[in-house]
């Protein structure tokens, strides 16, 4: 795992300079300046978002695959109305979860989140989890032409996830291992994708934003500590009530199954098939080894400058010496 920066060295680094928004639309041989703030679970990027936000005039852009549903709040973590200190968020409960949302609309949607963010000379602050609608969105990815199947679709939906991962590992063994191997749909889009053209093509970039990559990580024992913390506050805030009432208001067990996490084995607990005390520690477990598969998609970014959680002043310091 990554090891989080020395503050103080970076601190005296960047001594004397002043920050300048930079967020004016892009010039001849010049990009816009975009701030992003992502690393596993757990780890505070919400409130240095705010934080942030309030020291250089920004707008934040949540980047959570969960987030953007309605209802869903305490499970995915969403950040509260007092916890935004009045900084204005965007992308946050947009789409119905009986809906669903994928990275090619959150690309369209973060795009025009940015540009209204820059019209207003302010700051986008990108700020989540979801490694794959971060690097859609930042890095302009350019989508596979493949139109949905959805015969296809209801074929593959009626098969597990174990089984659908056994295919696409026949099919692009290297776009299997760059998958949530318990993200069912975009496990169904690879093979749709797959099937018609062979295999998943590599995804074209093109640089559309001069980004500033800010991650926060811990070791993984301190890190487990958290999730626990958190998961027990969850708990105690009507976690299972929340999504005890997203299923009375239409959204089908499967579905919240498919949302993986929270909502994947809470829904096992109302269901009856898990105690609380499995459903607990099932879910611990897999919220730990989510975080570790968020850091493997992490490190693939070599230009992330990694802080342990609060270095609030350090992360300052190059974010002021970046917008310069």
């Amino acid at each position: 795992m990554a090891t989080a920066i020395d503050s103080k060295s970076i601190v005296a680094r960047l001594e004397g300079s002043s920050p300048s928004l930079g967020t004016k639309k892009m010039s001849k041989n010049k990009f816009p300046k975009i701030v992003v703030i992502l690393g596993p679970t757990a780890t505070g990027k919400s409130d240095l978002a705010v934080y942030i936000a309030k020291k250089f005039k920004g707008e934040v852009i949540s980047a959570d695959s969960r987030q953007v549903y309605e209802g869903m709040d305490i499970g995915s973590g969403k950040i509260t109305k007092k916890e935004m200190e009045n900084i204005p968020h965007h992308l946050l409960d947009i789409i119905d979860p009986k809906k669903v949302y994928n990275a090619e609309q959150f690309k369209r949607d973060g795009t025009k989140a940015i540009q209204d963010i820059l019209d207003h000379k302010k700051l986008p602050i990108i700020c989540g989890g979801t490694g794959f609608y971060i690097d859609a969105l930042v890095f302009d990815e350019q989508f596979p032409d493949v139109p949905p199947n959805k015969k296809l679709r209801k074929e593959l939906e009626k098969k597990s996830v174990e089984s659908l991962m056994k295919e696409i590992r026949k099919l692009d063994p290297v776009r299997a291992k760059a998958l949530d191997p318990y993200n069912k749909v975009r496990i169904i889009r690879a093979i749709e994708i797959a099937r018609v053209l062979g295999k998943v093509p590599k995804v074209k970039r093109t640089k559309q934003y001069e980004a500033l990559f800010i991650g926060l990580t811990l070791d993984r024992s301190k890190l487990r500590e958290r999730i626990h913390a958190r998961l027990e506050k969850r708990m105690k805030a009507g976690m299972i009530r929340e999504i005890s009432n997203l299923h009375k208001n239409g959204v089908s067990w499967k579905r919240l199954y498919d949302f993986g996490l929270e909502y994947r084995y809470v829904s096992l607990y109302l269901q009856k098939k898990l105690s609380k005390e499995e459903m607990l520690t099932k879910l611990e477990q897999e919220i730990c080894q989510f975080s570790k598969r968020q850091m493997q998609w992490f490190k693939r970014n070599k230009n992330i400058k990694w802080f342990a959680p609060f270095a609030y002043i350090a992360v300052e310091k190059i974010v002021k010496k970046f917008l310069k």
